[in-house]
C-alpha cells in the first residue's frame, strides 16, 4: 500500500531517499482506491437482474455474482495487509490495483455464468491486496489524534459513498449502455488512479515482517466460502440435506484449523495475541455483525425496486440516491459526535437507528408509497450506518503497533466484508424461505421485508454487544 509520510513513531521503513509525499497524494490513493474496491460490492445489485436475462443466470448465481467477490476479498484481506507490510505498500497497491482493473475487463466481457463468476473472484483477489493499503495509509502516515480521525472519517464516507454510490452508477450505466459497463467503467478509473500512484507514491514496508502465512490465508478463505456455500445450498435443499450440511461442516473445520495454525505459527496472519485487546476484540466482532445485516440492504432495495416497483435500472438508482447522500452524510459528521459523546456511544447510537429503519423497512409492501416504504426507513437505516463505521475503525485501529498497521486494517475490512457476505447468504435464504418459490409482487415484498426484520434482530444483537464489550475509554479525538 502507498505509504510515505509517517509518525516519528512508526517502524516503516522507505527505500534509499524516499522523499515525504504530499499529503494530499496520500490521502487521494487512499480514497480512490476505497472507492473502487466498496463500489464494486453494490455496483452489481441493480444489474443482476438484467445479468441473469442475458447470461440465464440462475437465483444462485445471482447470489454468487455478489459472493463471489466479497468471499475472497474478505478471506485473502489479510494476506493482502500482511503483503503490503513485507513487499511494499506502493508495489503492492499497485499490484492489487491491476489485478482489480484487467478482471473488471474481463467481467465487462463475460459470454457465460462461469466467466462473471470467475471473474468477480479474480476482482475480489485484487480488491483484497489493494484495500487493506488504503486504510493502513491513513493510520501510520496521519498522527494520532484530531487529524488522523479526520482521515479516517474522509476514508468512512468515501466507502460509504462508494457503497451507496453503486446503485445510481449501476443504474445509469445499466438503462443507458448495458450491465457490462458496471464491471467495464473500472478500467479506465482504475488505469487513471494506477498512473497517479506510480507517479505520487513512495515506498515504504516493515523490517520485522519476514514471511507470509498463505496457509492461513487459504484455510480463512476456502473455510468462509465453503460456509456460505452450505447456507446458500439450504435455499433449495434444506437445512438437513448432506448437499447443505457437507460444506458447513467442512467450512468450520477449516475455520478451526485455521485457529490451530495461528496459533503454531511463528507468524501468523492472524496472531492471537491481538485478540486480547478489548478495542480490537470487541470493535472486530461489532463491525461483523453490523456487516451481516448493512450489507444486504443494498441487495434487497435493489431487488425491491425492480421486481416488486417495477422500476427500470435508472429509476431504482435515482430512488436510493438519498440513501447514499445520507450515508456519507452521518459518516463525515462522525468525528464531531464522537468529540460529544464518545466513540462507543456513537457506535451504539448508529448501530440502533439502523435497527430502527431495518424494523421499519421489514413492513414493506408491494402498494406502499416511496416516502413510507423506501425513503423514511432508507435514510434511518443509511444514516445509523454512516454513524457507526467512523469511530468503529477508530476503536479498531488504535491500539495497532506500527509494525502491524496492514494487519490490523486487513482485520478490520476482513470482519466487514466477511460479515456481508455471509450476512447476504443467510438474509438471502431467509427471504427464499418466506416467498417459498412465489415470485408474484406481494410475496417477494413478504420475502424481502421477512429478511429486513432478520437483519434488524442482528442488529439489535450488536447494540447489546457493544454496550458490554466495547471500552468505555475509546480513543478520543481530542
Amino acid at each position: 500500500m502507498p505509504q510515505t509520510a509517517q509518525p516519528a513513531s512508526s517502524r516503516s521503513i522507505s527505500g534509499p531517499g524516499a522523499t515525504a509525499p504530499r499529503l494530499w497524494a496520500v490521502v487521494l490513493a487512499a480514497c480512490a482506491g476505497q472507492f473502487l474496491v466498496v463500489l464494486d460490492v453494490s455496483v452489481v445489485n441493480v444489474a443482476l437482474p438484467s445479468m441473469r436475462a442475458t447470461l440465464s443466470l440462475s437465483q444462485v448465481g445471482l447470489q454468487w455474482v455478489v459472493n463471489a467477490y466479497t468471499l475472497t476479498f474478505s478471506g485473502l484481506m489479510l494476506l493482502g495487509g500482511r503483503a503490503a507490510d513485507l513487499f511494499g505498500r506502493k508495489r503492492v497497491f499497485v499490484t492489487g490495483l491491476a489485478l482489480f482493473t484487467a478482471a473488471s475487463l474481463a467481467g465487462g466481457l463475460a459470454q457465460a455464468p462461469w466467466h462473471l463468476l470467475a471473474a468477480r473472484g479474480v476482482q475480489g483477489m485484487g480488491a483484497a491486496i489493494l484495500a487493506p493499503a488504503t486504510l493502513t495509509l491513513l493510520t501510520t502516515s496521519v498522527p494520532e489524534g484530531p487529524a488522523r480521525t479526520r482521515a479516517i472519517a474522509t476514508w468512512s464516507a468515501v466507502g460509504a459513498g462508494g457503497g451507496a454510490a453503486g446503485g445510481l452508477v449501476g443504474g445509469v450505466l445499466t438503462d443507458a449502455l448495458s450491465w457490462r459497463w458496471v464491471l467495464l467503467i473500472n478500467v479506465p478509473v482504475g488505469v487513471l488512479v494506477l498512473l497517479a500512484a506510480v507517479a505520487w507514491l513512495t515506498e515504504s514496508r516493515e523490517e520485522s515482517v519476514r514471511r507470509l502465512d498463505v496457509p492461513g490465508a487459504l484455510l480463512v478463505t476456502l473455510g468462509l466460502g465453503a460456509v456460505a456455500y452450505g447456507i446458500v445450498r439450504t435455499d433449495s435443499a434444506g437445512w438437513t440435506s448432506l448437499s447443505a450440511l457437507g460444506p458447513l461442516g467442512g467450512g468450520l473445520v477449516m475455520l478451526a484449523l485455521f485457529v490451530a495454525v495461528e496459533a503454531r505459527s511463528p507468524e501468523p496472519l492472524v496472531p492471537l495475541r491481538l485478540f486480547r485487546s478489548r478495542a480490537v476484540f470487541s470493535a472486530n466482532i461489532a463491525i461483523f455483525i453490523t456487516g451481516l445485516a448493512m450489507f444486504a440492504m443494498w441487495y434487497f432495495l435493489s431487488l425491491f425496486t425492480q421486481n416488486v416497483l417495477h422500476y427500470t435500472p435508472l429509476q431504482a438508482g435515482f430512488a436510493l440516491i438519498p440513501h447514499s447522500l445520507t450515508i456519507v452524510l452521518g459518516s463525515k459528521i462522525a468525528p464531531m459526535l464522537m468529540g460529544w459523546i464518545g466513540d462507543r456511544w456513537l457506535a451504539v447510537t448508529g448501530a440502533a437507528m439502523a435497527g430502527l429503519g431495518y424494523v421499519w423497512q421489514g413492513s414493506m409492501d408491494a402498494d406502499g408509497a416511496y416516502l413510507t416504504t423506501l425513503l423514511g426507513p432508507g435514510v434511518l437505516m443509511a444514516l445509523g450506518a454512516g454513524l457507526a463505521a467512523t469511530p468503529l475503525a477508530t476503536i479498531a485501529t488504535a491500539t495497532a503497533e506500527p509494525g502491524e498497521a496492514g494487519l490490523l486494517s486487513g482485520l478490520f475490512g476482513t470482519g466487514r466484508t466477511m460479515g456481508g457476505a455471509l450476512g447476504l447468504a443467510v438474509l438471502s435464504t431467509v427471504a427464499a424461505a418466506r416467498t417459498d418459490g412465489r415470485e408474484d409482487p406481494a410475496s417477494l415484498a413478504a420475502g424481502y421485508g421477512t429478511a429486513f426484520y432478520a437483519g434488524a434482530a442482528l442488529l439489535g444483537a450488536c447494540v447489546l454487544f457493544m454496550l458490554i464489550a466495547l471500552p468505555r475509554a475509546a480513543a478520543k479525538t481530542d
